[in-house]
């Protein structure tokens, strides 16, 4: 197995970071990475809920961090804190603005999760490549 690339920031907990978190999701990982786009995908959520929901909005900061293989991403978003834990149990209307961050993530990762020390929230998520035999789609399997 080779060994993760790696890269940590800590950024203001500003709205305008999201656009600069998915910029060094695509610095770390490189736009050729077949994993690129759902990562930034995935991490803007992270951001946009850090940004949002944690103590990282008032002036705070959040730490994004990057593991990455050419067959495995790992994104953790370390934020603030805030009065509860990250909840992916609420539906969002189909009008809806906001709500659907965590439920992607859970539709689109192969696992993610979060811990939670002092109020704090790491909130993280995996994606792996997975490839398909040749011939294996065609014999309708």
């Amino acid at each position: 197995m080779e060994p993760p690339e790696y890269d940590s920031w800590t950024l203001p907990g500003a709205p305008d970071q999201v656009a600069t978190a998915r910029r060094l999701v695509t610095t770390a990982l490189g736009s050729g990475h077949p994993l690129h786009d759902d990562s930034v995908l995935l991490t803007s959520e992270l951001v946009t809920n850090a940004v949002v929901h944690s103590a990282s909005r008032d002036g705070g900061t959040f730490t994004l961090t990057v593991l990455s293989t050419g067959t495995r991403v790992r994104v953790c978003v370390k934020d603030g804190g805030s009065e509860g834990p990250p909840c992916a149990c609420r539906t969002a209307s189909p009008t809806a603005q906001n709500g659907r961050g965590l439920p992607l993530l859970e539709a689109l990762s192969h696992r993610w999760g979060y811990t939670r020390e002092n109020g704090v929230n790491t909130v993280w998520f995996e994606l792996l490549l997975v490839t398909v035999p040749a011939g294996w789609a065609a014999a309708g399997v």
